[in-house]
């Protein structure tokens, strides 16, 4: 029963350091200026299971060094959705967003939504996790040092730190959980087709609403046949293709 649990772990292993000698591969092609030898290594890491936000920026790296500013926009929201507190991803994706056609002024957000989620997005799923159950545990000390000590001032201490430091962690886990919702979350997508018509309806003969261009972000609203509903930022709606866009 030990051996099949040890195999497991051991192919485990074994893929995992395959995988790092892929990525060493890239990442020296990549400093050789071997773009396309990179892109092509850093895809074989990603079609072998791994992802990683840094896997998406370098992805999103080399495609930008090859001029190709929709996959790159792709890719580095990839990794803005696993890290979105990382200055780095945010920088790069807007120099390779003034790079396209479509420059569509976004709808304002109300000062208090602006401030949640730049709060929300300083860490990652995980980093938010770890934090409120460290946070948890120190509760619980401050909970136990409340029932033991005969003190009261140490008790004060301890039930006050205690209730606010298990308020800290109801709210970390919570964003870590806001954050995983927006990692499964595949409801944006980048355009890759050069230019497509926005219909009023699912069919091609509806009436034409306006035209976007490769590498526009959008939301995707709904789905009927080989049709998406989608909205831009800007709040316009409209109707596309499937084909024409890749989901994020």
């Amino acid at each position: 029963m030990v051996l099949i649990p040890g195999l497991l772990f051991f192919c485990t292993y074994l893929f995992a350091i395959d995988n790092q000698a892929v990525m060493a591969q890239a990442n020296k092609a990549y400093a050789d200026g071997m773009y396309n030898n990179a892109l092509d290594l850093y895809k074989q890491v990603l079609k072998n299971g791994y992802e990683s936000a840094d896997l998406y920026y370098n992805i999103g790296n080399a495609s930008f060094k090859m001029n190709d500013f929709t996959s790159a926009i792709l890719y580095y929201e990839k990794a803005i959705k696993h890290d979105p507190g990382n200055p780095d991803y945010s920088f790069n994706l807007k120099i390779a967003n003034g790079k396209i056609s479509d420059k569509i002024e976004p709808i304002p957000e109300l000062f208090y939504k602006r401030w949640y989620h730049s709060l929300v997005t300083q860490f990652s799923a995980d980093v938010w996790a770890k934090v409120g159950v460290s946070i948890f545990i120190l509760s619980l000390f401050c909970a136990t040092l409340y029932f033991i000590s005969r003190v009261l001032f140490i008790r004060k201490i301890g039930f006050w730190v205690g209730i606010t430091l298990f308020l800290l962690s109801f709210f970390s886990l919570f964003f870590a959980y806001q954050e995983y919702q927006t990692l499964q979350n595949l409801d944006e997508a980048i355009i890759f087709a050069p230019t497509v018509t926005i219909k009023s309806s699912p069919d091609d003969k509806s009436i034409d609403l306006f035209v976007l261009h490769e590498g526009t972000k959008v939301q995707l609203i709904d789905q009927i046949g080989t049709w998406y509903e989608i909205r831009i930022a800007n709040g316009s709606v409209g109707w596309l293709p499937l084909s024409s866009v890749e989901r994020i």
